[in-house]
């Protein structure tokens, strides 16, 4: 069952952004503690709201789960991810280096200091070794097309630009 991604459409919007201290070469991380993924590292993000933008998205869910607010965010790419059980869900993908705030626990998230060397890809969604790295690292743009049965990813398509 591959989807048809000519003609895909997204039930829910959402975003993640990834901070990345270019002095100390770490990002910062989230294990996160509800939701879709719960017990999984990711970075902050969440459903956008209506009339926000993605970007507007992405810097108040970082706020509201550490605390932390990303300045000059950069959109490094779109997930695509069809679940099987219906979910279709488009997050797109935000870079920043610049931040105000210290991150701090909320009810939301612990927050991860993790160095970009070592990214704890066995306690991330399995995709997540597929683009991260390029996103982090080597700063590329790209989308991704996934296909998940719960947290099993059936199959997957990366463009990079």
């Amino acid at each position: 069952m591959t989807p048809d991604w000519n003609h895909w459409q997204p039930s829910v919007r959402a975003t993640l952004m990834f901070i990345v201290d270019e002095g100390r070469d770490q990002v910062l991380l989230i294990r996160k503690k509800r939701g879709l993924g719960a017990g999984k590292i990711n970075g902050p993000g969440g459903k956008q709201d209506p009339g926000e933008t993605s970007e507007e998205c992405a810097v108040r869910e970082t706020q509201e789960e550490l605390g932390v607010t990303a300045m000059n965010p950069v959109h490094h790419g779109e997930l695509w991810f069809q679940f099987v059980d219906g979910l279709a869900l488009h997050v797109d993908v935000y870079r920043a280096t610049q931040w105000t705030g210290e991150a701090v626990e909320t009810d939301e998230a612990v927050p991860l200091w993790t160095p970009l060397s070592a990214l704890p890809f066995e306690e991330m969604w399995s995709d997540d070794q597929l683009w991260l790295a390029g996103v982090l690292i080597e700063q590329k743009h790209f989308v991704g097309r996934f296909l998940f049965d719960d947290d099993t990813m059936l199959s997957h398509q990366v463009d990079w630009s």
